[in-house]
């Protein structure tokens, strides 16, 4: 723990400029809703559309320059393939990016447009990132994992460090979990900076294999449904760095379900006026389940991307409940005549 807040500390540094401090911002409408002062870190405002540029960047940073020449390879669902695309193109790196052939088109064509290759891999989310490291032994490439990587963790971890900058008082932090590499980093990097908050960690009921890890004492093989948080989807590789580090900093174990999750992203669309993916959504949605414990605290949300196509962004809003684009339409027309008659 000790040696990965240092890491953690040197990141900070290291990857600036590339990698921007988010902002802290207060949510009136939710810490009205909630009974607390709700604070969201704006990491869907990236310049990637997710925290995962953080800990990209830092992998490729930490390079020697002969494997930087090789090129790198990597895993992802996504929002990992952009930020390291985009970390390989501002370093003069090449990128190829392993993904499953269930991944999202929206994601595979940002990352295409950053310069890197795709490989498509079929089977789930472990299966790609299984191959592509078999592949960088084979091609003698230098792996840049998305989240079973103590640099990588090291990454994720400087948004705590902004967090105790902006917030040193905070009650909790939220912060949704798939593989560990967030929460881990997060929580790394809290221990040292504020012991007395807490990390929460949230998983969608449909995608719980870090937390069912966590209660078996081993990493477990895990059924898995779909969801709205794409981006935790996937099971934990084994042996990763990320499962003793979550045991020892994870204070509360939260999880939400679907339709909590959709009516969390509506929230943050009507409060905030921002569209989130799903993972952002079951950050949110733990709070809003747990509210009551926190009442009169300080809490910190990661909004941690935004990176959802349109059809499962709006089939979400659907699912919350959202009126439906002619009745917005007819609500607004009414607006129009009302406001026209003052």
């Amino acid at each position: 723990m000790a040696s990965l807040f240092e890491r953690i500390r040197e990141a900070d540094i290291g990857i600036r400029p590339q990698v921007p401090e988010t902002s802290l911002e207060e949510s009136p409408s939710l810490s009205a809703a909630l009974g607390c002062l709700v604070l969201l870190k704006t990491e869907h405002l990236q310049p990637t559309g997710s925290f995962k540029v953080r800990g990209a960047t830092n992998k490729i940073r930490v390079l020697g320059e002969a494997a930087r020449r090789r090129g790198v390879l990597t895993a992802s669902t996504g929002n990992h393939g952009l930020g390291v695309a985009r970390a390989g193109r501002l370093a003069g790196v090449a990128v190829t990016v392993y993904m499953a052939a269930s991944a999202p088109t929206t994601k595979r064509r940002a990352i295409e447009a950053l310069g890197a290759d795709v490989v498509f891999v079929d089977g789930p989310p472990l299966d790609a990132e299984l191959e592509a490291r078999r592949q960088s032994e084979l091609q003698d490439r230098p792996y840049v994992p998305p989240y079973n990587d103590l640099d990588t963790m090291a990454g994720q971890g400087t948004i705590a460090l902004e967090l105790h900058r902006q917030a040193p008082d905070l009650d909790a932090v939220f912060v949704a979990v798939g593989g560990g590499g967030l929460v881990g980093g997060i929580g790394a990097a809290m221990k040292h900076l504020a012991p007395a908050a807490r990390v929460v960690g949230v998983w969608p009921e449909a995608s719980q294999c870090m937390l069912k890890a966590i209660r078996a004492g081993a990493i477990v093989e895990t059924v898995e449904r779909d969801t709205l948080s794409d981006s935790t989807a996937g099971a934990i590789e084994p042996g990763s760095v990320t499962f003793p580090i979550c045991r020892e900093v994870i204070d509360e174990m939260v999880t939400v379900s679907e339709d909590e999750i959709a009516g969390a992203m509506r929230r943050i669309a009507e409060g905030e006026r921002w569209i989130v993916e799903g993972a952002a959504g079951v950050a949110l949605a733990g709070l809003v389940r747990t509210a009551d414990s926190y009442r009169g605290k300080k809490v910190a949300v990661i909004l941690c991307g935004r990176n959802v196509a349109l059809e499962t962004f709006l089939a979400a809003m659907e699912r919350a409940g959202t009126p439906s684009a002619g009745e917005v339409a007819r609500e607004s027309a009414h607006e129009s005549r009302v406001e026209g008659t003052r």
